[in-house]
Parts: structure tokens; sequence; C-alpha cells
């Protein structure tokens, strides 16, 4: 099974970098270039100086994506040995590894021990294994003021209108897959 280049860096400073994929894997799926696109576009003034978390790695391509648009930092967790060396090597190809922090963890470890708190996070967990409410629910608590929770998920899973002090902000449908973008309070209106 070889390395598989069917992604890049869509803009930014490592804009058009190419991204190694996990291969074959049911557990991880790329976020498609239009999804990518999309969610991006929709936070692209709240990246600049911001910490990153990319929860279900899988590649590291969102957490990489934030980096090439000025994040400050990007923390990748995933329980995969093969995500993480995929990610490890991303990071090497796009220059970032000095900004980038990689932690073997489930997510409910990892955000129940973790110290520091994320302005956004990822959160594209396996589809239908019932983790996303959940991760959801746990991942509220280490945000920060300005957080900005960015959930993909099937379409056909519907999402809570709020959780904690956090607020759907935006929706948007490609095919069988829905973005749910939360926001913090009183940045949910801007």
């Amino acid at each position: 099974m070889g390395m598989v280049f069917d992604m890049r860096v869509i803009t930014g400073t490592a804009r058009g970098k190419k991204l190694i994929t996990v291969p074959g894997n049911d557990l991880v799926r790329p976020t498609s270039e239009k999804v990518k696109e999309s969610i991006f576009s929709s936070i692209q003034f709240d990246i600049e100086g911001r910490r990153i978390l990319d929860l279900f790695a899988g590649s590291g391509q969102l957490g990489i994506e934030a980096l090439s648009r000025g994040a400050e930092k990007a923390t990748f967790v995933d329980l995969s040995d093969v995500s993480l060396s995929v990610v490890r090597k991303n990071l090497e190809g796009t220059g970032f590894e000095d900004r980038a922090e990689i932690k073997k963890s489930d997510y409910k470890s990892f955000l129940a021990g973790t110290l520091g708190t994320f302005d956004i996070c990822f959160l594209d967990p396996p589809y239908n294994k019932g983790l996303l409410a959940d991760a959801l629910l746990k991942t509220v608590r280490v945000m920060s003021d300005y957080g900005i929770i960015i959930c993909e998920h099937p379409r056909e899973e519907k999402m809570p209108e709020e959780v904690a002090d956090f607020r759907i902000y935006r929706e948007y449908k490609f095919g069988k897959i829905t973005v749910t973008v939360y926001k913090k309070g009183e940045n949910a209106n801007d």
C-alpha cells in the first residue's frame, strides 16, 4: 500500500504543498477539497495567531491548513500510529513541525488531561460510531472565549442547536456530509 498524494494545502504559506493521506481505511476519510474550502472560508478571519486542536487528526490536513493560514500552533491528536506518522510526514513536508504538537491519545483522555485551551477545534471522528456528540460535549471545556468548533458528520446525524455556551453559527451541506460550525456565546452572532 503506497502513499497517496491526493490532497494539497489550499492557501497560505504552504499553498499548493501536497499532503499524504492515510491509506484506504474506512475510519479515515480525508475531507474533500470542496468541504475544506467552505470550512476555511467560514473562519478565514478567525485563524491568525490562534491555537488549533485537530482532535481526530487522520492525515492532519485541517490543522495543517490552519497553520498555513497563520494559526500560531496546532495540536494533532489521534490514536492510530499510522495516522500520526502521516501527520508527522505532512508537517515535515510543509515545514510546520515547530508550530505543531502531536499526541497519541483517544479524545476522552486527551480532553480530560490537557491543561491548554484552544481557539479552534476540528472534530471529524469516524462516522456512525456515536463519538461526535460526546466529543463535542467534552471539547467545549477546553475552548477559549473565542472558541469555534467545526464538526464534520454524516448529513443524517442531527447536531444540537447549542452545547454549553456554544451555538450553531453555520451549517454547510455537501451531498452526504454536513459541516456544522459552533461559536461561543456572543460571537455566534458575528
